[in-house]
């Protein structure tokens, strides 16, 4: 028997208990360890559950459950940076197997943990910090651990591609589709962490240190969200072949003479619709892994929701139980220092929209203001005429700080109304 302490019975805490229940027969018969949850903390002991808890299981103490002698293994399921890191450290000294599902924590103390674990010769096991359900980290940690991954690009928040899906399909605006995120669930009352691209963000971070082994925490990730996204940005997009979807980038960039940078970013974009990422809809996940030997690789399913998440909790959790059994751990992958490629260094195609004057010269003067700064134009369309005049480029790959310094000269040009929009482009002719 091998005892469970859960910190946290919200919607992943409640899932993870009621799949130990139910799976705990056929876990036993497979692997010859049986679980049983011993102990969990929560916040009330008064409210009501969907699963049933007897009241000795219960505590509202989180330091009790992972000092408790009888509890073999922990899990943490209640999210934020303090007290859950101080819990799981704790946990760890003490040699007790840790689970998490706290891609915050993780994305910004990752290394500390990944030490301290090493240094308690026990399991910390992350798996569904990152893409809920799907198991993604895993593979790259083991599967993939001797494949030249060199970039990874993924959809790894359900809420920003349940409104953009939205947008696109149904032609909802941006606040209805949020607000319609809010009424189902997939979106919290304070929207900010998902939609300004924070939560994808945390788990690039994750993505980055653990196909690159480097220390890459949170603030070493570019973010844009998709707050400023039009329905006319939809549907010029839809014209010129794309799909706008919030993406999670991270990917080596190789350096003459020296070592290679990681650069890791989320930024809205257009995907070609061909691309296998366009047609992820609603609040599903996938990530798309790119590497030198295997190819193109793709996974995909539920990122989000109590079950899902749970489930993969789940799948740690019966690894740390077999391995506390056999007296084994596995071995988090050693993470160095890698230099930080800044954004202004990066190099993409872009989507520029320009409300412009409707009189002659005014394509030259804008034109001339790409070519002073190196950025090639790819394509041009002209649309409506009057006040309604606006111009839509298309360039061939740019570095940003070229394209933000023509943007700044833009602003400056008495024939630009607006820059309506502009539109990092994944998979143009020209990309690297």
């Amino acid at each position: 028997m091998v005892k469970v302490g859960v910190l946290g019975c919200g919607n992943v805490g409640a899932a993870l208990v009621a799949l130990v229940g139910e799976r705990g027969d056929e876990i036993a018969r497979r692997t010859g360890v049986r679980l049983e949850v011993a102990k969990v903390a929560v916040r009330s002991l008064s409210r009501q559950r969907p699963v049933h808890l007897a009241d000795d299981v219960l505590t509202r103490d989180a330091a009790e459950v992972v000092a408790d002698p009888d509890v073999d293994v922990v899990v943490e399921v209640i999210g934020g940076i303090e007290p859950a890191r101080e819990l799981i450290l704790t946990a760890l000294a003490a040699g007790k197997p840790v689970v998490t599902a706290n891609k915050e924590l993780l994305a910004n103390h990752g290394a500390e943990l990944f030490a301290a674990a090493s240094a308690g010769g026990v399991d910390l096991l992350f798996e569904a910090a990152v893409a809920g359900g799907i198991p993604i980290l895993r593979p790259l940690r083991e599967s993939l651990v001797g494949e030249a991954v060199h970039r990874i690009m993924g959809i790894v928040n359900g809420t920003t591609n349940f409104i953009l899906t939205r947008m696109s399909e149904e032609g909802t605006s941006y606040a209805a589709a949020l607000a319609e995120a809010q009424e189902l669930g997939y979106a919290e009352r304070d929207p900010t962490a998902d939609v300004e691209g924070y939560d994808a963000g945390a788990k690039a971070a994750i993505l980055a240190s653990i196909a690159f082994g480097a220390k890459v925490v949170a603030g070493d990730v570019y973010h844009e969200g998709i707050s400023n996204i039009t329905a006319t940005d939809i549907a010029f997009a839809q014209r010129l072949g794309y799909v706008i979807k919030l993406l999670a980038v991270a990917e080596l960039v190789p350096v003459d003479g020296g070592p290679d940078e990681v650069a890791v970013r989320v930024h809205p974009a257009m995907v070609p619709a061909s691309h296998p990422l366009a047609g992820v809809r609603d609040s599903f996940n996938a990530v798309f892994v790119e590497g030198a030997a295997v190819g193109d690789l793709m996974f995909y399913g539920r990122g989000a929701g109590g079950s899902p998440t749970g489930s993969a909790v789940l799948g740690d959790l019966v690894d740390a139980a077999v391995n506390l059994r056999k007296q084994t751990h596995a071995d988090l992958l050693a993470l160095e220092r890698r230099p930080i490629r800044p954004i202004d260094e990066l190099h993409s195609s872009y989507y520029v929209n320009l409300d412009v004057l409707d009189r002659p010269g005014v394509l030259r003067a804008v034109a001339e203001v790409f070519e002073r700064h190196s950025v090639s134009i790819r394509s041009l369309e002209q649309e409506g005429v009057g006040v309604d005049a606006r111009l839509i480029f298309i360039t061939h790959q740019a570095r940003e700080a070229d394209v933000q310094a023509t943007l700044d000269d833009l602003r400056g040009l008495e024939v630009i109304h607006t820059i309506t929009s502009v539109l990092r482009v994944v998979g143009a002719d020209d990309e690297a």
